[in-house]
């Protein structure tokens, strides 16, 4: 009989993740201590392989984006080690009562945060969904399979090497963290009929990755789509910040999922506001493409289409319309938004109370750039993604979301009457 390499790596974790489960908070922290540690002993030969696969994936034409989510540098590696340490520093997810009562019969009832179990992330590019999803995971007492992509295999074997290292020195099972050696998409295939075994999947990626996932499993998917996000400047905006906020969150990381997609703008301070805007975007080197209206005060963009509006550019493009007002606005962000992020510029507390309460998004800010929406900004340490999904979680999705709950019943002989 044939043995399923897959279904191997499958039921190691299952049996990990019973392990896991009753592991205590310090044995957890002590093990994104060691996986930190080990990352940082190991991080010559990290970045020498990314640093291949980065030029082996620019000779093969891969896009400026796809190459900067593919890259590490002594910054970016930095930055994924503090992030283990961030999210060993959050109150522990697990065995918080969430509920308890006792009723009139004695009977003491409660309600108990547990993990998930086995998690899946299957992913393209990144390495630091490698070390995100482990140090989630391990904090949250989840075992963890990973299946990144092929661009970045090295990379993330060496990374996920490292952390294994971490956990068993911390006295965690060898199976809390492992990775898929192979490419090719047989062994996602083959993940994804792992329903005996794996409690939730996790795609990273584009939109037909995603759905492809959704599609081809039994197992729940928490799924994490476009990133159209919206900012709405307010007719009563301070001109400045809004400014300022619009320029934050197109421009200071065009290729991530909550960077701006669509402009907003009340028709009240558009002719004061958009020719200040266009200007700053033209020296960020941002392409406007805009309404019939925005137009006219901006002759020179280009004209957005009705395809403008849903698309997510990843790239140095930005969709501007003017809208009558709030109502407007909000109609506009419900309509075309994929339920991410978005943003208002305002001076009123009664609008900003209003697009909080109307706009159904994972993230709503006021008067904050929507780079802001994560997990780090939120206090949540590492995150495996933003979830766009409403069950079984949404937004940012960090140790707490990881978790599910049990009910416990604390009885002396009771019987049912």
């Amino acid at each position: 009989m044939t043995i399923n390499p897959i279904e191997t790596i499958a039921q190691q974790s299952r049996s990990a993740a019973r392990q896991l489960a009753t592991t205590s908070e310090a044995q957890r922290n002590s093990a994104l201590s060691y996986m930190a540690e080990a990352l940082q002993q190991q991080k010559q030969a990290i970045l020498m392989a990314n640093a291949k696969e980065v030029d082996k994936a620019r000779q093969a034409g891969l896009p400026a984006a796809m190459l900067k989510r593919l890259s590490l540098d002594e910054k970016a590696f930095q930055y994924i080690v503090s992030r283990l340490q961030k999210v060993a520093a959050r109150p522990d997810p697990l065995n918080r009562v969430l509920h308890g009562h006792t009723n009139p019969a004695g009977l003491r009832v409660y309600k108990k945060s547990v993990p998930l179990g086995v998690i899946g992330i299957i992913y393209e590019s990144r390495p630091n969904v490698t070390t995100d999803a482990a140090g989630v995971c391990i904090k949250s007492g989840n075992a963890l399979i990973l299946r990144g992509g092929s661009e970045a295999l090295q990379t993330n074997i060496l990374l996920a090497d490292a952390m294994i290292e971490g956990v068993v020195r911390a006295g965690l099972p060898e199976h809390a963290i492992q990775i898929i050696r192979q490419s090719g998409h047989e062994t996602v295939d083959q993940l994804l009929q792992m329903d005996d075994y794996i409690d939730v999947l996790i795609p990273r990626g584009g939109k037909g990755l995603i759905k492809r996932i959704a599609a081809g499993t039994r197992i729940p998917v928490i799924k994490h789509y476009d990133g159209i996000c919206h900012l709405y400047i307010a007719a009563d905006a301070e001109p400045e910040q809004a400014i300022a906020l619009a320029i934050n969150a197109k421009c200071q990381s065009v290729q991530v999922c909550n960077a701006l997609e669509t402009l907003l703008i009340d028709q009240a301070c558009a002719e004061q506001l958009l020719p200040r805007l266009h200007t700053a975007f033209s020296d960020k080197g941002i392409e406007l493409r805009g309404c019939e209206k925005s137009r006219r005060i901006l002759s020179g963009i280009a004209a957005a289409t009705e395809e403008d509006w849903q698309t997510e550019y990843l790239a140095p493009i930005l969709a501007v319309k003017i809208v009558t007002d709030i109502e407007q606005a909000i109609a506009h962000i419900n309509d075309y938004g994929s339920g991410h992020t978005d943003s208002i510029a305002t001076g009123s507390l009664d609008k900003a109370w209003q697009f909080e309460q109307q706009v159904d998004s994972a993230s709503v800010l006021i008067n904050a750039s929507t780079r802001l929406s994560g997990g780090g900004d939120y206090g949540l340490g590492s995150v495996v993604g933003i979830s766009t999904d409403k069950l079984h979680a949404r937004g940012p999705v960090g140790p707490d979301e990881l978790t599910t709950y049990k009910w416990v019943a604390y009885g002396n002989g009771h019987l049912r009457q």
